[in-house]
């Protein structure tokens, strides 16, 4: 195994970057949208509406996602219900069934992680923003929204990093892909492992870009846990 080799490969892997990466910035916000439906129906006092998210939420975290990209892709297209627009022009497409199931999957983790930065929120916050007065959108957007998203992002961090490294199953449903594109040259040239090795350092190097920017958004919705007070930074002296 030549360097010409490595770096040949290095560049066919990266040409599909782009298609991965366009695959992640899809799915995740699509699916966060998605979870802020089904924490509202799970936290909802409706039991049909509950009931529902949590059916949902227990078959998406319960079965694996490479299954649930079978059965959307193959299964629903037999049933001429989702042959009709707007439902078949993402069926139809591979990148657009990736993306779909991609989205509802994250959808029913994230559900979960924001449910529990929801009911982190002390409850005495939001007996003293109504106590002054504060109450509908304007305490949802000031008090509980902001704490319940500073709680829930280390866990949903976890998770965007996790989407990203599920991209790679896209390419069981045809979808063209780092993932699949290193396959195809190992198979073809007896060096599948120094090809995956490759696309792996690619994960990595972006999934690292990644992680910095989740830390950065963390930092700017905590901003007092960079500053320590004066009687955590001074020891105090021991009389005896």
């Amino acid at each position: 195994m030549d360097t010409n080799f490595l770096v040949t490969s290095f560049q066919q892997i990266l040409t599909v970057l782009p298609t991965t990466m366009l695959l992640f910035v899809l799915s995740v916000p699509i699916g966060a949208v998605l979870a802020v439906l089904l924490l509202w129906m799970r936290m909802s006092p409706n039991r049909f509406l509950s009931r529902f998210a949590k059916t949902y939420i227990f078959f998406f975290r319960g079965t694996p996602l490479l299954i649930q990209m079978f059965l959307i892709f193959y299964g629903l297209a037999q049933f001429q219900f989702f042959h009709l627009p707007p439902m078949w022009w993402v069926l139809a497409s591979r990148f657009g069934t990736a993306v779909l199931c991609l989205a509802l999957c994250t959808a029913a983790y994230s559900a979960e992680i924001f449910r529990g930065g929801l009911l982190a929120v002390p409850a005495r916050e939001i007996e003293a923003a109504r106590a002054i007065g504060m109450s509908g959108f304007k305490l949802l957007r000031r008090i509980i929204a902001p704490i319940a998203l500073r709680q829930a992002l280390p866990a949903y961090s976890t998770e965007v990093v996790l989407m990203l490294k599920s991209t790679s199953l896209a390419g069981l449903i045809g979808v063209v892909e780092m993932t699949g594109v290193a396959q195809a040259i190992g198979r073809r040239t007896l060096h599948e492992v120094a090809t995956l090795a490759l696309a792996g350092i690619v994960y990595l190097a972006v999934g690292f870009v990644i992680i910095l920017l989740l830390g950065w958004v963390e930092r700017i919705l905590s901003p007092h846990l960079r500053v320590m007070p004066p009687s955590a930074q001074t020891p105090r002296k021991i009389v005896g």
